[in-house]
């Protein structure tokens, strides 16, 4: 293997290890989004496991970036209770007189609302811009996620036309290849 295809690929690498947990909290809320859909005690955990899991990343994110144990010391307390009244607030979301008042999907959307907001501000506490630009992704998402969960029937009947024409079209070549 030549030099530069050595360096291509300890850069591809080192940009995976770098960026792989950002990748991962947008899985994990996209994740979150799909599992919100159903009901029971998953959903529930799911989401409280969402909070402590972005802070441990955002404390690793802006451990790097600190020089002194106390500036250390600062973000591990700043950041505990920023995502402890994040948790918070998504518990309150689960309460069952919430719970009653909002079906699933304004549920989602409104847990998917907190966590952009935590993980923009918890961003900018830590000054670690790669964690805000997850923050603003999120939200940005948001939008969307309500429009695919409006437009679901729509985007089904559109992916069933779409192997409907699509099968017809292959089943019509196929058969012409025969003759």
């Amino acid at each position: 293997m030549s030099d530069a295809a050595q360096t291509k690929r300890a850069g591809l690498g080192h940009w995976l290890l770098r960026d792989l947990p950002y990748a991962a909290m947008l899985a994990l809320a996209v994740g979150g989004i799909v599992l919100t859909s159903f009901r029971g005690p998953t959903t529930y955990f799911y989401w409280m496991a969402l909070a402590p899991i972005y802070a441990l990343i955002v404390i690793v994110s802006g451990w790097r970036q600190l020089e002194t144990g106390a500036e250390r010391m600062r973000l591990v307390v700043t950041q505990a209770l920023h995502w402890a009244a994040f948790l918070g607030a998504m518990w309150l979301m689960f309460l069952p007189e919430v719970r009653g008042v909002m079906n699933d999907n304004a549920t989602g959307l409104t847990l998917l609302i907190l966590l952009a907001l935590g993980t923009f501000v918890a961003g900018v506490h830590a000054a670690v811009w790669r964690i805000s630009a997850v923050g603003v992704f999120l939200a940005l998402s948001v939008p969307a996620v309500a429009w695919v969960q409006e437009s679901a029937m729509l985007l089904l009947v559109g992916v069933l036309l779409l192997i409907l024409v699509g099968g017809a079209f292959w089943w019509m070549w196929r058969r012409e290849n025969r003759l």
